[in-house]
C-alpha cells in the first residue's frame, strides 16, 4: 500500500458486529487532491548562465524555453547559491542551503551541521508534502542530494529520491554524468542504458522518454490525479556531449568570440527589457584574454567549444519541448505550473583554455592547448569529457561579472521562468522583485492552497525560510517580500538587504589579480583581514551589474551589512567558513561499512560508486583476482575503475595479464606480462609500490612501480610516473569482471567481460606487498 493511498488515523465509521450480516463496512477514505489541482513541473538546468538562453538575450536557440517566457513570466532577480546541490536543496525544501547541511556539493561535505550533506528530515521536501495531498511525484535526471557514502547498493536508501517523497526516479545520483554512458539508477537500483551511442543513445532523449512514460502510466488510470515532476537534465553541466549535427548548426556563429557575444547579448537584453535601461556591462574579466589577442589555433578551438555547448543547449530545449508537447496532447498543459530555473551561473570548470576532460580541473591538472587541439574533432563525442574555456563562462553570465562558485551576481543571479496558463493572467512580462530559490516552495504551496505541514511521517518540521512571491504573478508593481539574503560558497561571501549588496570575494576579484586560485584556505587571521579590507558594496537598485564599489562612500552601510551577514550566518549554520575547495576531496568521510584494509568484489554485481570504494590514490596497494582459466583460455577485465576521464583496468588479453593506468585520459601507462596465464585455478595479482611524493597542487599524484604476478611469481613490471591525485571522475566506480560504459583505455571495447571463472577480486590497501622483488626480477630476466 502506498504511503498516500489512504488518510492515516481515520476513525472507523462503520459498525462491527459479531458476524458480517450485522456489520456495516466503512472503507478508509482515499487521499485525493483538490478538484482541479494543477500539475507542477520543475525544470532545473545545470550551469546555465543568465545570458545563455534566447529569452534572456542569447543567440542560442531555445524556442521551447522561450515560449515559457512569451506566454508566462520572466524573472530577472532570481537568485541561487552559486552551486548545484545547495541550490537544489533550497528549491525542494524552502530552506537555506546551510540549514540543509549543504554548504557545498556532497563530495566536499565536512563534519559540521551546515555542511555534512545529510539534509535533515525536519526539512521536508515538496515531494513529501504533495504526496500527502494526493499527488503523484516523479524525479528525473540529476539528484546529487544524497551523501556520497550513502549512494551504494548497501544504502541506506532513506535519502535517495524514493526516500524523500518521490514515487519514481530515473536518473543519476551524482553531480554529473556522461550523456552517452550515464550511471543510471531506476528507482533504487542501478541499470545500464538501453542503447549504445552507436545506436543513438543520449541521456536527454532517454530522460524525456521516461518523463513522458511516467506521466502517461498514471494518467491512463487516474486522469484527474495531478503530478509533481522534478525534471533535471544533466545539461548544461560538463561534459558538453551532443551529436555532431546539433553542434554543426552553429558552425561559424561564434567565430567573432566571447567579447562580441557579450556585446550582442547585452544589447538584446536591453531591447527585451530584461535588464534596466541604465545597466552597464560588467568589466572585461582579468582572467579572460581579449579574443583578438588569441592565436588562430586558440580561436578555432574555443569557437568550436562554444558551438558544441550551444548545440547541447538547443538539443536539451528540443527534448524539454517533447514533454511540453505531450502535456498539450493529453489536455494537461493549461493546468500545469511550470517553473524553470538554472541552479547557478555558467561554469568556469573548464579553466582558461577549456578542456577535453573536466576532471583535470578537479585534480588541479593543467590543460594543454596542443592536446585540446588534437582532440578538436572529437569534442562532444563519447571519447571526451569536454568543457568550454572560461571566456565563454563570463560571456554566458552577461551582464554580470564572474561565475559559478562565486557570490558575485554572475554566480548567483540566474534565469527563472513561471508559466501557468490557467492560473496566471499576465503573459510575456518581466518581473523585477528580488527572489531566491528558497522562495519557490512556499510560492507553490500558496498557489495550490496547501498549508506547510507541522510534521511529515512523524517528524516535526522546521519553519520554512523562504517567502512566497505568488503575489507578483499578476502584479508587476507588487512589493518585494524578500528583504535580506545571505550567500556563502567556498569562503566567497555576500549579503543582500533592501537594494544593497555587499560582497567579500575570495580568493579575490580575480585569480590573476589575487595570485590565488580556487581552494585557497582562509584561516582565522586571514578572515579578520578580509572582514577589515576586502568587502565591497554595491547599490544594485542603481548598479544592476555590480560595477561601482561604493564601500568607501557608505562605510556605515557596509558595516551594517557585514554585521547582518554574521547574524544570518549564525542563524542558518553557515560557520565555520571553509574555503579549501577541491582540496576537500581528500578529507576522510564516514563509511557505511566498518573501516578495513581488504575489500572483495564479485562479478555480476552493481557498480560500486567511487565514494564507497577504497581510495587507492597516493598509497601502495594490491589487487588479487581469484580465477579459473578454462582449457580454451580466457580474456576480459578482472576489475576496472574510472572511465574516459581517468582510471585503471586489470585485465587478460591474448592469454596474458595486463594493467593500464589512465592519467586524465591523456597519458596511458601499461604493465604487461611476458607469459601466458596457464589453464586452471590461479591468483592473478597487481601491485603498486609508491616511489615518490605526490604534488596535489599541480595535479600530480604519487608515482610508483606496477608489478604483475601469477601465483606469487613476478611476470611483468613497469613504471607509472604520474597518477591522478584526488579522483578519477564524476562517476566511474569499481566494476568487477567488466569495464562497462566509457572504457578506461582503447585496448578493448566495453564491456569486455571476463570469459573465465572469476570467484572474486580483492583490493588490499594495507601496504603489504610481495617483498622479494629482487629475486622475482632475476626470475623474469632469466626468461628474456
Amino acid at each position: 500500500m502506498a504511503l498516500n493511498e489512504y488518510k492515516p488515523g481515520t476513525a472507523f465509521s462503520g459498525v462491527i458486529g459479531r458476524t458480517f450480516d450485522v456489520s456495516t463496512p466503512a472503507w478508509p477514505e482515499p487521499v485525493r487532491a483538490k478538484e482541479g489541482a494543477p500539475n507542477i513541473l520543475f525544470i532545473v538546468l545545470d550551469d546555465t548562465g543568465f545570458g545563455q538562453m534566447g529569452c534572456y538575450g542569447s543567440p542560442i536557440e531555445t524556442p521551447n524555453i522561450d515560449q515559457l517566457a512569451k506566454d508566462g513570466l520572466l524573472y530577472r532577480n532570481m537568485h541561487t547559491t552559486a552551486l548545484c546541490s545547495p541550490t537544489r536543496s533550497c528549491i525542494l525544501t524552502g530552506r537555506n542551503h546551510h540549514s540543509n547541511a549543504m554548504s557545498g556539493v556532497t563530495e566536499l561535505s565536512t563534519g559540521y551541521p551546515g555542511s555534512n550533506g545529510n539534509i535533515p528530515f525536519e526539512n521536508g521536501f515538496l515531494s513529501e508534502i504533495l504526496l500527502q495531498h494526493g499527488y503523484n511525484t516523479y524525479a528525473l535526471g540529476k539528484w546529487h542530494l544524497t551523501p556520497t557514502y550513502q549512494i551504494s547498493a548497501a544504502g541506506p536508501y532513506d535519502r535517495w529520491p524514493l526516500g524523500r517523497g518521490f514515487e519514481r526516479f530515473y536518473g543519476f545520483l551524482g553531480g554529473g554524468a556522461s550523456q552517452y554512458f550515464p550511471e543510471l539508477v531506476y528507482d533504487n537500483h542501478s541499470v545500464e542504458p538501453e542503447k549504445t551511442p552507436e545506436e543513438g543513445y543520449h541521456l536527454n532523449d532517454d530522460l524525456a522518454e521516461k518523463a513522458i512514460s511516467f506521466i502517461a502510466d498514471a494518467k491512463q488510470i487516474a486522469p484527474t490525479k495531478p503530478f509533481f515532476m522534478y525534471f533535471c537534465p544533466g545539461a548544461t553541466h560538463a561534459p558538453h556531449h551532443v551529436p555532431k549535427e546539433w553542434a554543426d548548426r552553429y558552425k561559424g556563429k561564434f567565430d567573432d568570440g566571447w567579447d562580441a557575444y557579450r556585446e550582442k547579448t547585452f544589447a538584446k537584453q536591453k531591447e527585451l527589457g530584461i535588464i534596466p535601461e541604465d545597466t552597464e556591462l560588467s568589466r572585461h574579466d582579468p582572467d579572460v584574454p581579449e579574443w583578438d589577442s588569441l592565436s588562430d589555433g586558440e580561436r578555432k578551438l574555443y569557437a568550436r567549444m562554444m558551438e558544441i555547448f550551444a548545440g547541447f543547449l538547443t538539443q536539451t530545449d528540443y527534448h524539454i519541448g517533447r514533454i511540453f508537447d505531450f502535456l498539450k496532447s493529453i489536455g494537461e498543459w493549461e493546468n500545469t505550473i511550470v517553473m524553470f530555473i538554472s541552479d547557478n551561473g555558467a561554469s568556469a570548470e573548464g579553466g582558461p583554455t577549456g578542456s577535453v576532460n573536466e576532471m583535470k580541473f578537479f585534480n588541479n591538472i593543467p590543460d594543454s592547448l596542443e592536446e585540446n587541439l588534437e582532440k578538436l574533432d572529437e569534442l562532444g563525442s563519447p571519447s571526451t569529457f569536454n568543457h568550454y574555456a572560461w571566456g565563454w563562462t563570463f560571456a554566458g553570465n552577461t551582464p554580470f561579472r564572474r561565475w559559478k562558485r562565486e557570490t558575485y551576481r554572475g554566480g548567483v543571479s540566474d534565469p527563472f521562468l513561471v508559466h501557468w496558463p490557467k492560473g496566471i493572467k499576465a503573459k510575456g512580462e518581466v518581473r523585477t522583485q528580488y527572489t531566491h530559490a528558497i522562495d519557490i516552495l512556499p510560492t507553490i504551496l500558496e498557489l495550490i492552497g496547501i498549508e506547510a505541514p507541522t510534521a511529515i511521517r512523524g517528524v516535526t518540521q522546521s519553519p520554512i525560510q523562504g517567502v512566497s512571491f505568488a503575489h507578483t504573478l499578476d502584479d508587476t508593481d507588487a512589493p518585494t517580500n524578500r528583504h535580506t539574503q545571505y550567500f556563502e560558497m567556498f569562503g566567497h561571501r555576500a549579503i543582500y538587504h533592501d537594494g544593497w549588496r555587499a560582497v567579500c570575494p575570495w580568493p579575490g576579484t580575480s585569480f590573476k589579480e589575487s595570485g590565488a586560485f580556487f581552494g585557497a584556505p582562509i584561516d582565522k587571521d586571514k578572515l579578520v583581514e578580509l572582514d577589515t579590507t576586502a568587502w565591497e558594496l554595491y547599490n544594485i537598485e542603481e548598479d544592476f551589474a555590480e560595477n561601482h564599489n561604493v564601500a568607501d562612500r557608505h562605510r556605515a552601510k557596509l558595516i551594517e551589512l557585514i554585521t547582518t551577514w554574521y547574524v544570518e550566518a549564525g542563524k542558518y549554520n553557515v560557520l565555520p567558513i571553509d574555503s579549501r575547495g577541491t582540496l576537500k576531496f581528500a578529507d576522510e568521510r564516514p563509511k557505511i561499512a566498518v573501516d578495513r584494509t581488504s575489500y572483495t568484489y564479485y562479478p555480476g554485481t552493481q557498480m560500486v560508486p567511487a565514494n564507497a570504494s577504497p581510495s587507492l590514490f597516493n598509497r601502495p596497494h594490491s589487487i588479487t583476482a581469484d580465477v579459473v582459466i578454462p582449457d580454451e583460455g580466457a580474456e576480459g577485465v578482472l576489475i576496472s575503475a574510472g572511465d574516459v576521464q581517468g582510471g585503471y583496468g586489470f585485465f587478460m588479453q591474448n592469454q596474458k595479464l595486463h594493467y593500464v593506468y589512465s592519467y586524465a585520459g591523456s597519458q596511458f601507462f601499461y604493465v604487461d606480462s611476458d607469459v601466458e596465464v596457464p589453464k586452471g585455478p590461479h591468483k592473478l595479482r597487481f601491485e603498486f609500490e609508491v616511489t615518490g611524493e605526490p604534488d596535489v597542487a599541480v595535479g600530480k599524484g604519487a608515482p610508483g612501480t606496477g608489478r604483475l604476478f601469477i601465483d606469487g611469481e613476478l611476470v611483468g613490471q613497469g613504471e607509472i610516473p604520474v597518477t591522478m591525485p584526488l579522483l578519477f571522475g564524476l562517476g566511474g566506480g569499481i566494476v568487477c569482471g567488466a569495464d562497462i560504459g566509457s572504457v578506461v583505455c582503447n585496448r578493448y571495447e566495453s564491456p569486455f567481460r571476463f570469459t573465465g571463472t572469476l570467484h572474486g577480486v580483492t583490493v588490499d590497501v594495507s601496504g603489504e606487498l610481495i617483498v622479494d622483488h629482487e629475486h622475482a626480477m632475476k626470475v623474469i630476466m632469466a626468461r628474456q
